[in-house]
């Protein structure tokens, strides 16, 4: 069985989407019907983040499923932790791991399985920039420029990874950190010699949206960015 974590904090606006685009991935026909849990881990919700999520749970088969946990733990390493050992418990072969605000493309899995690694560390693309209204060209450009979205990147994002459920094991799963657990995580894997593949193949599109969750965070990052963009621009005034 392949298992899929998604940690959410309140995140109503955009739990449709990224349920819709996790089915398409479940039921994938390059997945050979294998079963696909999908679980997500309501994180100190007081939205209606649930009601959503059991919305989608009745649209289940027995290609996948679809069910949540709540915790109160209000850190995101916490959370995918949480939901890992749950999916671990269940007999997952294999980790996916992404975001509320993250839509994964129709073959986010079977790309990630077909690469034959340990771990595999995807990207991620933004189709939005409009949050950043004033700065959206300019946010656009830099991000065209300095990101590699392209197999060989050494990026890394909680919305675009994979691993092999015993190797998690192994580097000691995900630590409780606010932000960059992701990272953590990457690094524990390294020091424990798992093969990662570096892809661009398991495609994401990611949210640019201001109302950034974690500090330190892709939305974070971009925010800085922003921030930076506008400090150019009143000194080439």
């Amino acid at each position: 069985m392949i298992g899929v974590v998604v940690p959410v904090h309140d995140e109503e606006g955009c739990l449709d989407a990224c349920l819709d685009a996790l089915r398409t991935a479940a039921t994938w026909p390059l997945l050979l019907g294998e079963a696909v849990s999908i679980l997500i881990v309501l994180d100190a919700c007081s939205d209606k983040s649930q009601r959503i999520v059991l919305a989608h749970a009745m649209q289940t088969d027995w290609r996948w499923r679809l069910d949540c946990i709540a915790v109160n733990a209000r850190n995101v390493g916490a959370a995918r932790a949480a939901g890992a050992r749950v999916l671990l418990q269940r007999g997952a072969r294999w980790l996916a791991f992404t975001d509320a605000d993250t839509r994964v493309s129709p073959a986010w899995l079977s790309a990630q399985l077909a690469l034959n690694a340990d771990a595999v560390c995807g990207t991620v693309a933004v189709d939005d920039w409009s949050p950043h209204a004033g700065h959206a060209d300019a946010l656009r450009e830099h991000f065209r420029h300095t990101y590699t979205d392209a197999d060989g990147h050494r990026h890394i994002h909680g919305a675009n990874l994979g691993v092999r459920a015993s190797v998690y094991l192994r580097a000691g799963g995900f630590a409780p950190l606010a932000c960059s657990e992701d990272v953590a995580l990457v690094a524990a894997l390294q020091a424990c010699g798992a093969h990662i593949a570096w892809s661009a193949a398991p495609r994401v599109t990611t949210s640019a949206r201001r109302n950034a969750r974690a500090r330190g965070g892709f939305g974070d990052t971009l925010l800085q960015v922003v921030a930076a963009l506008g400090v150019a621009a009143v000194q080439a005034t």
